[in-house]
């Protein structure tokens, strides 16, 4: 059962940047960051394959984020530029051992969450 470990997130203003990042302890064939403002759903924010490294990207961080993973170490990155306050949540990763998708029910792992603010 694989299990996964957030680091990364924080504060940082309108227009600033932020890495996550979520290290497996194996390597899942999905790996996917999530979020979930106050009172909101949880959405889909990024997806990827971690054998050929195919992306995907939710409209509304198309462009400003980029998804990556280091087959090395199993570990998954969210690079977020350009971050805007409605980008503020708690960004979760999440795998599973079959291909991807962008809908959270469709996840059995989950790692521990970790916060992004920003502020205007």
């Amino acid at each position: 059962h694989v299990q996964l470990v957030e680091s990364g997130g924080g504060s940082t203003q309108t227009g600033g940047s932020l890495v996550l990042a979520c290290t497996a302890s194996t390597r899942p064939k999905c790996m996917a960051w999530f979020r979930q403002g106050p009172g909101k759903e949880r959405e889909g924010v990024a997806n990827i394959w971690t054998a050929d490294h195919t992306t995907y990207y939710a409209d509304s961080v198309r462009g400003r984020f980029t998804i990556s993973h280091d087959s090395a170490t199993n570990t998954m990155y969210l690079q977020m530029n350009n971050v805007k306050p409605e980008d503020s949540a708690m960004y979760y990763c999440a795998a599973r051992d079959v291909g991807c998708r962008n809908d959270p029910e469709g996840f059995n792992t989950w790692g521990q969450g970790t916060q992004v603010t920003v502020s205007s």
